[in-house]
């Protein structure tokens, strides 16, 4: 079978890998055009580093692409990761078609920052989808799904780095093998229970202290580590990381209580315990540290 693949980042490469070790006969390689100023992609650099051919066209929306595609005379085309938006002409030139990752329950949590919504919505189960890409966004039909819980504490990244991103490696190997042997479905989605969020941005990561804590702590470990949970103190913004929630009674974002474990800062219903924190301009430091480098004692307050 002769595959291309289609992706970027840490999650192209290890499905390459993943397709490489397993002997499967990649004939080609996409992946986005190299930025100014950013390392260069390690998609692209293991590509190269296996001898593998590899493109990064601008845009796929050019009759030059597609004659880019048809070329590889490939039988299927597995995209992991992809930002690029591929016409649907282009993703119908793989003899088997073109399947997709996409880290949500289709057709829950379309669109870019599926893996954060989830947990800042306070969702106890998420999950993965393989499927059929058309030129909706994330409407295409279902080939697989995987479940995952989300645990009470778990952060964007323990979520993707621990579960989204290894089972979605396994799951696209999965994809290929029904789609090889001819039992690949195509199961259409409800789109009626479809819902999109955007991109989450920082001004959608900004504390209200005001609001319930169970609220609060989901919004940073929804965020965390991108874009990062963010309040500010005397004025100057700081982003928030390791968290906890506590007992707390106060008024919102008033300090009530720092320690060696951190600072509590009082939310609706209870507090959180503020671990590790990056102040403007600065690395991520201890919670601790800052407070002491702010001389923050109980009273302080956070937020506007």
């Amino acid at each position: 079978m002769r595959i291309v693949v289609h992706g970027q980042q840490a999650f192209g490469k290890a499905v390459l890998e993943a397709l490489l070790e397993r002997g499967e006969n990649v004939v080609g390689v996409f992946c986005a055009p190299d930025k100014e100023g950013r390392p260069e992609d390690p998609l692209k650099t293991f590509a190269l580093e296996k001898g593998l051919t590899l493109h990064q066209p601008a845009s796929w929306k050019t009759e030059e692409a597609a004659e880019l595609m048809q070329g590889f005379d490939a039988d299927v085309c597995i995209m992991a990761y992809v930002t690029l938006f591929v016409p649907q002409n282009v993703l119908d030139i793989p003899r088997l078609g073109t399947f997709q990752y996409h880290p949500s329950l289709l057709p829950l949590h379309r669109g870019p920052s599926s893996i954060n919504w989830p947990i800042i919505m306070g969702a106890t189960k998420t999950g993965l989808t393989i499927f059929w890409p058309d030129e909706g966004l994330d409407e295409g039909p279902v080939l697989l799904q995987k479940e995952v819980e989300i645990g009470p504490d778990d952060t964007l990244g323990s979520l993707y780095f621990n579960h989204l991103f290894p089972m979605g490696v396994a799951a696209m190997l999965e994809a290929l093998d029904l789609v090889r042997d001819g039992k690949a479905p195509r199961i259409e989605q409800d789109h009626s229970k479809a819902t999109y969020e955007s991109w989450c941005r920082k001004a959608d990561a900004e504390i209200d202290w005001a609001k319930p804590v169970d609220e609060v702590y989901n919004l940073i470990r929804g965020t965390n580590p991108q874009p990062g949970a963010w309040t500010t103190f005397g004025g100057e913004e700081v982003k928030i990381f390791d968290a906890a929630k506590v007992a707390a009674t106060g008024a919102p974002g008033e300090v009530v209580a720092v320690s060696d474990e951190g600072v509590a800062v009082a939310a609706a219903g209870g507090g959180i315990l503020v671990k590790k924190v990056r102040p403007a301009g600065s690395g991520k430091i201890a919670a601790g540290e800052f407070a002491a480098a702010r001389s923050i004692a109980v009273g302080s307050r956070f937020g506007g």
